[in-house]
C-alpha cells in the first residue's frame, strides 16, 4: 500500500468522474477552490498552510493529505509543518489528535515518496 499514490490516483479518478457530469455549480466550486490557492496578497506557501491548518481544524483527512501534497510541492520543511500541526491542534483541541497522527504518517510518506 502506498498512501499517497493511492490518495492521490483515488481522487484524480473520482475528479474525473465529476467533471464528466458537467453540473454547472460543482464545476464552479472546484474552480473557486483553485482560484482561491493561486498566488496573490497571500502567497501561496502561506495559502496551503492555511488551508493545512483549517482542514486539521475540520478534521477531514482528505483535505489534510490534498494540503501536505501541496505543502511538499512548495518546499514547506518539516519545522514548518510543525508549527502548522501545533497551531492547528491547539485551535482544534485534543479531538484534532488522531488527525495529526495520520498528517504525520502522510507527511512521511510524502517525504519518502519524494526521495524515490
Amino acid at each position: 500500500m502506498n498512501l499517497v499514490e493511492d490518495f492521490n490516483d483515488y481522487r484524480s479518478r473520482m475528479n474525473e468522474k465529476i467533471s464528466s457530469a458537467d453540473n454547472l455549480i460543482l464545476k464552479r466550486l472546484f474552480n473557486l477552490d483553485t482560484n482561491c490557492y493561486a498566488p496573490g496578497e497571500v502567497d501561496q506557501v502561506t495559502k496551503e498552510m492555511i488551508g493545512l491548518a483549517c482542514s486539521m481544524v475540520l478534521r477531514c483527512d482528505d483535505c489534510v493529505k490534498y494540503h501536505l501534497g501541496k505543502c511538499k510541492e512548495l518546499g514547506v520543511s518539516d519545522a514548518q509543518i510543525q508549527e502548522v500541526f501545533s497551531i492547528a491542534t491547539l485551535i482544534g483541541g485534543t479531538i484534532v489528535i488522531p488527525h495529526l497522527r495520520r498528517a504525520v504518517e502522510y507527511w512521511e510518506a510524502l517525504s519518502t515518496a519524494h526521495h524515490e
